[in-house]
């Protein structure tokens, strides 16, 4: 397990993304990194130049950490909706320590039967400011995560600006851990 807030000295060389930006970067053997946040298996990292950036959770040994996969929870073998949802709540904003449902980055989420038996999944979804290079990062993860459930053959996710995001679109729990009320 890693801890957050204690200097890790990378172990191999890691692409991250910067953040906010979205660029690809690659973090050297030895570079010093200090872990802000590990959620939804990914972690946020701050270096000594001060720049954050996402390491995905595939790299987790570069940051010392054991990745022998631990035993996935039972899931259910066909499709459910109410599983769409929980997954989309291990898709993580990088900056912020709440899921992307909790902050109301999601619009909708709807599933279609297929002829097949299959699921076709809609997602709409937005990003916190507009110009936030992780946009198209948060995009794939979703759809990654939600393709590879049970029941799901198709999946499309669309990046929309309407409405444009603001903090009263958060729930409750969100506005509460973030100190919104």
């Amino acid at each position: 397990m890693i801890e957050t807030g204690k200097p890790i000295q990378l172990r191999r060389d890691v692409e991250a993304v910067e953040i906010p930006a979205g660029f690809k970067v690659v973090l050297p053997v030895g570079s010093e990194v200090v872990v802000q946040q590990n959620l939804g298996g990914n972690f946020t990292v701050v270096t000594g130049w001060g720049h954050m950036l996402r390491i995905a959770g595939k790299d987790a040994d570069a940051l010392g950490a054991d990745t022998a996969a631990a035993a996935p929870s039972p899931r259910p073998d066909k499709f459910d909706e109410q599983l769409v949802w929980e997954e989309l709540k291990t898709v993580f904003d990088p900056e912020i320590p709440v899921n992307v449902v909790d902050l109301g980055l999601i619009y909708e989420c709807k599933g279609t039967p297929l002829p097949s038996g299959k699921y076709r999944v809609e997602i709409k979804m937005t990003i916190t400011a507009p110009g936030c290079g992780m946009g198209d990062i948060l995009r794939s993860e979703v759809y990654s995560k939600v393709a590879a459930l049970p029941g799901v053959s198709d999946v499309d996710v669309q990046m929309v600006f309407d409405p444009p995001w603001d903090p009263s679109k958060m729930s409750e729990g969100a506005k509460l851990q973030l100190g919104f009320m």
